[in-house]
């Protein structure tokens, strides 16, 4: 049997509508309703990585049915692609709140990121088999 990529709007839309509305949603209540502690601090960023990964959903669904590959990724593949943007995003706010971000270093942060997703597909691919059922 041959896994193609699974529907959009039954799938990844309600996931990623609630995703974006939770993170946006509770950033702005972060941001307006409290005072900067450690507690709301770190709950900023746990949604920003939802705000981040919410719309991130959509575009890298796009990219993986216009790009497809072999194997065909699989739904939590394209999860977990738009949470590396999240998780991106959310650490170049840490690095920004310290005054430590540099473009060499949010450049080098994106080449890792990519490079460990780069690496857990090509292990994928070496496990894939065409002629097993999935």
């Amino acid at each position: 049997m041959k896994t193609r990529i699974p529907k959009f709007l039954g799938t990844f839309l309600p996931l990623a509508v609630m995703l974006t509305l939770i993170g946006w949603g509770g950033i702005v209540l972060v941001i307006h309703y409290t005072v900067p502690n450690l507690a709301p601090r770190w709950l900023f960023f746990f949604l920003g990585v939802l705000a981040l990964t919410g719309p991130t959903i959509p575009i890298v669904y796009f990219l993986n049915k216009r790009f497809p590959s072999v194997p065909p990724v699989e739904d939590m593949v394209i999860l977990r692609q738009s949470l590396w943007v999240g998780v991106f995003g959310s650490t170049v706010a840490w690095l920004q709140l310290g005054s430590v971000l540099t473009t060499g270093l949010g450049l080098i942060l994106a080449g890792v990121f990519i490079l460990i997703e780069f690496l857990l597909r090509l292990f994928e691919r070496s496990r894939w088999n065409p002629n097993q059922d999935s």
